[in-house]
């Protein structure tokens, strides 16, 4: 029997190579969108609505045996992801797929990681099965320094020498294919990282490597780093990242797990991999 999966944030960077990482497998794969354009061609169903649509988020699940959840980051975002886990309990879904944050508490410093914890709680308390993905910071999240780094060879954070095993999202929505369609354990929660735990140093030498040009790290104070952000990110996003980096700072975001590999079969992928990959970004353009 084929099984139907629905796919929620379909458009993102990590819902894209989920898409692509399930049309191999022999499911259904139905997307909660609110422009089914970005869509056409995928081979997929489109629901067409917005996670704040309580009609579409009702609408949805049904008929669906697996969900990924995950949403863009807002301030209401706990708040919405809790409404669409409602939604797949009622439906009757078997499975429900949250992608969380590694580290996530409830009485983290990090608010981003409290909202994550509170997701993760409900869900637990909803009974419904679940495996919870907890991903490191992505490397890709390194994209947002490129038109800097391909500018002036050089990026700044407030992270000192402290080593972060940052992992590439193409392993993050591998792992989801995984237990979307059978993989682990219901209530099993999987913290997702790269191969190694890198500094930011070493992170500008990997991708010096990849492009033959110059590339240095300069670490920054949280003031000079917010004061960066300022006009980039809105004020609640901007003062959530300064925390991350606190977080990343302290040392707490350098462990290293195997569940990329036990979940997927392969190895995850490494900073040297990424940089090759992702190389015309951080480029200096002729």
């Amino acid at each position: 029997m084929t099984t139907t999966v629905l796919v929620t944030g379909a458009t993102g960077g990590i819902g894209g190579h989920l898409l692509t990482a399930l049309g191999g497998r022999d499911v259904t794969v139905r997307a909660l969108v609110r422009d089914p354009d970005r869509l056409a061609g995928a081979g997929v169903e489109v629901v067409r609505g917005d996670l704040r649509d309580p009609g579409a988020v009702a609408a949805a699940p049904h008929g669906v045996d697996a969900a990924f959840l995950n949403s863009p980051s807002a301030p209401d975002a706990a708040t919405t992801q809790i409404a669409v886990a409602d939604a797949a309990a009622t439906a009757g879904v078997n499975r429900l797929v949250l992608l969380s944050q590694f580290a996530a508490r409830a009485d983290s410093p990090v608010r981003f990681l409290r909202w994550h914890a509170a997701v993760e709680q409900h869900v637990r308390d909803l009974g419904i099965g679940h495996v919870v993905l907890r991903p490191n910071l992505f490397l890709q999240g390194l994209l947002a320094f490129a038109p800097l780094v391909a500018a002036t060879g050089r990026f700044g954070a407030p992270i000192g020498d402290a080593a972060v095993s940052a992992v590439d999202v193409r392993d993050i929505a591998d792992a989801a294919a995984a237990v979307l369609t059978g993989a682990g354990s219901d209530g099993a929660v999987h913290d997702l990282t790269g191969p190694r735990a890198v500094t930011h140093a070493e992170i500008a030498a990997a991708l010096a490597e990849a492009t033959g040009q110059p590339v240095s790290f300069n670490d920054l104070t949280p003031e000079v780093f917010a004061a960066a952000l300022d006009g980039v990110l809105p004020p609640w996003q901007a003062a959530g990242l300064v925390e991350d980096y606190a977080h990343y700072a302290r040392g707490e975001a350098a462990r290293v797990d195997d569940a990329v590999a036990v979940l997927t079969g392969h190895p995850a992928r490494t900073l040297e991999e990424f940089a090759r990959d992702h190389v015309a970004a951080f480029t200096p353009k002729a």
